[in-house]
Order: C-alpha cells, then structure tokens, then sequence
C-alpha cells in the first residue's frame, strides 16, 4: 500500500550545462561571453588565447556568492489530506553558497604559455527541501484513501519530511599554449575532476486519523494517530481474529458430528456452548463482514464454514497490516558519495587585427560516484554501489571584436553532448542532444581606470518530459550579467559583477503521479542569484 522513499539529488549549477559550470570567474559574470577572450580568465575559457597575454605571471582570484530557490508546485488529489482540503501544494527549497572560489593562473613567455585552474566545476552548494518533495509525500498521502477504500474510513494525514543535498565537483585544471604564427594557436589541456557530495533526509512521524475501535478505542477518527501503532495494533488484533477463528472452527466440530450443526448459533447453549463463546463467535462472525441480522439466522455448521474461510483472510490482513506498520515507520539517509574522472580539453585561437576567433572542446569525463553509507532505511544507496555520472562533452566557440579602442563586443555558444553522457537509471535517454547556449556581451573602457560591462546568456535545454522529476530537472531561462573593473594599479584590477537568470516554468502532467496510479501534475519554477568579487594580477 505505501512505498516510502528517498531519492535525493540536489544540485546547484549555476551558469553552464546539467553537470557543468561555465561560471568560474568575476569576468564571465559582468560578461559571459568570454569564449574568445585573452585575458587571464582563458585558463578556462579560452586557453589558446593565453599566448596573446604579455609576457610574464598572470593571477586572477575570484569569489561567487550564490543563492538559489526551487519551487514545485504540485496538485495531486489525495493531498488535500494533509493541506487544509486543498489538493495543490507548493514545496520550496533554497539552495546557498556564499563561498564558491576559483583561482586562474598563467605564465607567457614569448610564444609558449602554461596555466592552471581551480574551481567548483559542478554543484557548489547545499539544497535543502524543510518540506520534502512531491515524491516523498505522494505515496503517503494515498493511505486515507487506501484504508477508506478497504472499509477504514480516514481522511487525513501528516508527515515530516526533510530533505538536503550537497554537491560538489572540484575541478583542477592544467594546459599548455603555443603561438603556431603570429595569427594562430593551440593548446593541450586536462581537468581532474574531483566529486564530493553528501545527502541527509528523512521520512518520520507519519499521522493518520482512521476510524476503526475495532483496532482500538482511540481509532475513532476524531485526532491523528500514528501509522505504525495503527497498522501494529491492526495486526495484532487481525491476528487475533484469525487465531480466534481457526481455534473455534477445530472446537465446533463435536458439536456438528454430533448432529448439532444445524441448532442456531444463538441458540447454542442447546448444543453444548455458553454465552461468552457464544458472543465471541459472532464477534468473529462481525468482523468477517456479517450483518446481525445474517449472524441472527446463521446455524453452527455454517457458522464454523464462515470462520474456516474468515481465518486466513484475517491472517492476510494482518501481515499487509504488518508490513504497512514498517512501510510507515521513521526512515532516515545518511549517504555521502565520491568520485573523480579527467577530461582532456583542446582549443585554437585566431587572432586579426581587431577580431579574435576560437574554439573549445572538452571531450566527455567517464565518472563513477560511490556511496558510502552511514545509514539508508530505503535501501536506495547501498553501501559501495557506484553509479554513472559521466560529465558530457562539450563543444564552445566565441568571437571577440574591437569596435574602437575603448569598446568591443563578443558572442558565443556552447553545446553539451548531454545525450552521450551516462547517468543513474540511463536518464540521458530522455535528453534530445543536450543544452544549448548563446551568449552576446559587450565591455566598454570609460577611461584608464573604469570600465563596464554587461552580457546575456539564453539557455535552451534539451531534456524531455521524461527527464523532469522534482530531484533533478532543467529549464529554459536567460541569464543577465553586468558590472564593472577597477584599475587599482598598472599591474592590479578589481571585478565586481552581478548575475541573475531568469526560467520558463514547465509543468508535468503524469497519469501515474509518482507511481500511485492517479493522474497529477507538477510545476516546475527556480530562481538563481549570483554575486562576484575578483582581483587579477600581473606581474
């Protein structure tokens, strides 16, 4: 009847594809459309680039504070137990990462350059559902009507539910740049990607309100109760019965070999019974659906055929009871997961006068995530199991030009092999190719010291209905970034940036709503928020 479960998957990606963060300076914030950039921010974006840098040592340290919400709002009928009546519920999370670092760096010498990065390549924060998710309550919120289906009128119930998820990809990032002539060049590079992730959550203190005094007199449906001592007090009491009815069915058989079968139950102290066995048979007799007027009419014989039949019906009950009790018990995860794989990255660069062309390819990483478990009641992450969680390829191309000295403007896409990626339960089957992104921006030098700049990103995923569940879904948005760049001194620069994006809602209609066989519907929203503070350095 109930399937309690916790499937966590929280994560926290800011800018970039379903596993990847293109995000990984104050730079792309003010202005994401940095795939043709030759600024220190290449390391990521653009490492061919580096060989246009002046010659000598390049730092750029950067900070995003990030903050997220995730909305789902959900109407599914049976919710209307737990939500005043009402069958549409919204469940909110909040994701939050006031600390994300990275930190880029780059020696040019003549026509040679070598970097190195670090970053958050995935996640990079903490998701935390108070409330859990529409998966964790639907098969819940199906007992009232399950046990009003089999005669226990219910109408209500509760439950805590607490889910949080941490998601972390550490990217280390190493190439090497080479000038071929004075208009193009390559480089060779790899990123060790380092997964660390940790999920906590739980199902508890699951309330009903039944109405049954058979199974005790406070199961009158006037106060919640709780589903483990109603389901295992109903055991108890159903196993009773079917001891009970098993035990009168061998103890009436003298009585009908002797002729006595055919004397009415009621009137059986004739045939050798007494009042209280009396009183317990039609009990018995009650409880396996008789009416009194049937218990009334009913002889010995055919009373001690309806118990023979009545005796493992009640013992049937009573384990689905038994089960139900465990089904609704507390449950508690405790998981943290770990990982690594490399991805090896190529890209060229063009450079004429004013306009500087280049591509990126990041082939695809093969990553396995193992569980180490703590504690897994739903026994969803064993303990050493891995799972597939491969980082998709991914394919950037950017062009950068200058207007005039003081301003140039910049554009870019992105394309994450998304479809060739592994993923738990072979999701990517539901992806149509994977995400696109197009990026425009613009940067404006007001004078030595200031200069501006802005960008958008539009995002468009290549996910399918199917992909989408409240764990783990995509969306369409677009995303806006500005700010500025402070020359402190000749060799110090100082990037402050804001970056907001904006989704398209998408709603799921479901004939199966997360299993329970009624149809449902969720709405699928999130915000994102991202603060930047940089400082790039040269000497």
């Amino acid at each position: 009847m109930l399937l309690c479960y916790l499937t966590l998957g929280a994560s926290t990606a800011f800018a970039g594809g379903l596993l990847t963060n293109t995000n990984q300076s104050a730079h792309f914030l003010r202005n994401p459309a940095l795939d043709a950039s030759t600024e220190i921010d290449a390391v990521y974006t653009n490492p061919a680039g580096l060989t246009f840098l002046s010659d000598g040592f390049h730092f750029s340290l950067t900070n995003q504070s990030v903050y997220q919400t995730r909305t789902i709002t959900s109407t599914f009928a049976p919710f209307a137990g737990f939500n005043a009546g009402d069958p549409t519920k919204t469940f909110n999370g909040t994701a939050s990462a006031p600390i994300v670092p990275s930190f880029q760096f780059a020696y040019k010498k003549d026509r040679y350059a070598i970097s190195a990065a670090f970053a958050i390549t995935g996640g990079g924060g903490k998701a935390v559902f108070g409330k859990g998710l529409p998966s964790f309550e639907a098969p819940i919120s199906m007992i009232p009507l399950s046990l009003t289906s089999k005669g226990i009128p219910t109408s209500q119930y509760s439950v805590d539910s607490y889910m949080e998820g941490q998601q972390y990809i550490f990217g280390v990032q190493l190439n090497g740049s080479y000038k071929i002539n004075d208009n193009l060049s390559a480089a060779l590079g790899m990123r060790l990607n380092i997964v660390n992730n940790a999920y906590l959550g739980h199902l508890k203190n699951i309330m009903i309100n039944p109405n049954q005094p058979a199974f005790g007199a406070s199961y009158n449906g006037s106060l919640p109760v709780s589903a483990p001592k109603f389901f295992t007090d109903a055991a108890t009491v159903l196993s009773g019965w079917s001891a009970g009815a098993t035990s009168f069915v061998t103890g009436l058989q003298p009585i009908v070999s002797g002729g006595g079968g055919t004397v009415l139950l009621a009137n059986g102290t004739a045939a050798g019974l007494n009042a209280t066995q009396i009183a317990q048979i039609q009990g018995l007799l009650g409880a396996a659906g008789l009416t009194p007027a049937q218990i009334g009419a009913i002889n010995i014989q055919t009373a001690q055929g309806t118990l023979a039949a009545a005796a493992p019906v009640f013992a049937g009950k009573a384990a689905t009871m038994t089960t139900n009790a465990a089904s609704t018990a507390d449950k508690q995860l405790d998981c943290t997961q770990s990982g690594w794989g490399v991805t090896p990255i190529i890209s060229l660069d063009y450079h004429l006068d004013g306009l500087n062309v280049a591509a990126k390819y990041e082939f695809k990483s093969a990553l396995n995530i193992e569980n180490k478990t703590i504690i897994d009641d739903t026994g969803l992450f064993p303990n050493g199991v891995n799972t597939p969680s491969d980082i998709p390829a991914l394919l950037t191309i950017g062009a950068e030009y200058e207007l005039c000295k003081s301003w140039k403007v910049s554009a870019g896409y992105h394309h994450f092999f998304d479809s060739d990626a592994k993923m738990a339960n072979n999701r990517q089957q539901f992806i149509n190719g994977g995400v696109n992104e197009y990026l425009a921006g613009t940067e404006y030098q007001i004078n030595d010291l200031f200069l501006v700049s802005a960008g958008l990103q539009v995002t468009r995923t290549g996910v399918t209905d199917a992909y989408q569940t409240d764990m783990s879904y995509s969306l369409n948005s677009y995303s806006i970034g500005f700010g500025g760049a402070v020359k402190i001194s000749p060799q110090l620069r100082l990037n402050l940036a804001y970056f907001f994006t904006n989704y398209d809602k998408w709603t799921k209609v479901s004939a199966n709503y997360n299993g329970t066989g009624l149809p449902g519907t969720d709405v699928y929203d999130r915000t994102n928020k991202v603060f930047g503070i940089g400082l790039e350095y040269k000497f």
